[in-house]
């Protein structure tokens, strides 16, 4: 139950903060010399954090359900933003899976991840929204979240930092980064659980337990991102990655 509660907050929490939940769950067990979630155990874990996002989300997506003029729009916008992850994840997909047993350069990435967010505070403070983005700006930002492939490398921090070098908001290029990664996470989540039915992994009380806890740090880390970026930008979670990224390939 212990490890069931474990990996449900490092997924809610290194999901939705620019951390990298990718690089954590492998670092960790590595750094504590133990396993990593199971497939079962991963797919209810996708599936908090999905929860979480909707969730929080939950007046954007009714507005999207209008389906009037600027919901399709959105909705385009989102498509547009998706399709270079799912292009390059399923080219990819073999070569990225490898490179989770490799610790050390999960551990470089994040350290990567780290000097890509500090970077950012460089940016001018830009006033554009997320309505006011253009299939180029869809499309350059999808460009960067599909660089989360790689283990060790923030969604949330790729797509936010795009946002910003395209002139958006902090909370703004945030907000756009979340709706964007909501079918990339449920894709995920409908991934493992796929593998985990045909790995005859069943669905247990720990894993039900594992998927609560992803919804409900999710849920606060979304909250969390949304107050420290409005104030101090993405520098605070730069430092961490680089300093968690050094320690981890150090010690490993």
């Amino acid at each position: 139950m212990l490890n069931a509660i474990l990996w449900g907050a490092i997924q809610g929490l290194t999901e939705f903060l620019p951390i990298s939940s990718s690089g954590h769950l492998v670092l960790i067990p590595a750094l504590l010399g133990r396993d990593g979630p199971d497939l079962a155990t991963s797919a209810m874990l996708h599936l908090g954090t999905l929860v979480a996002v909707l969730v929080y989300f939950r007046k954007d997506l009714a507005e999207m359900a209008r389906f009037d003029r600027p919901a399709r729009r959105m909705i385009t916008i989102i498509v547009i933003g998706t399709i270079p992850a799912v292009i390059l994840g399923l080219a990819f997909e073999s070569t990225l899976d490898q490179l989770t047993e490799r610790p050390s350069a999960v551990a470089v990435m994040l350290i990567v991840t780290g000097l890509i967010l500090l970077a950012t505070m460089l940016l001018r403070p830009g006033d554009r929204t997320t309505e006011e983005l253009t299939p180029t700006d869809a499309g350059l930002i999808g460009l960067a979240q599909s660089f989360a492939l790689i283990p060790g490398v923030s969604r949330s921090g790729m797509t936010i930092s795009a946002g910003l070098v395209r002139g958006m908001q902090r909370v703004e290029a945030a907000r756009f980064a979340f709706l964007l990664g909501i079918p990339v996470i449920a894709g995920a989540g409908l991934l493992s659980v796929v593998r985990a039915i045909s790995d005859e992994s069943g669905i247990t009380v720990e894993t039900i337990v594992g998927m609560v806890v992803a919804a409900i740090t999710g849920y606060w880390a979304i909250a969390f991102l949304l107050r420290v970026i409005s104030k101090a930008g993405l520098a605070p979670f730069g430092i961490y990655c680089v300093a968690f990224g050094a320690i981890a390939l150090v010690a490993l």
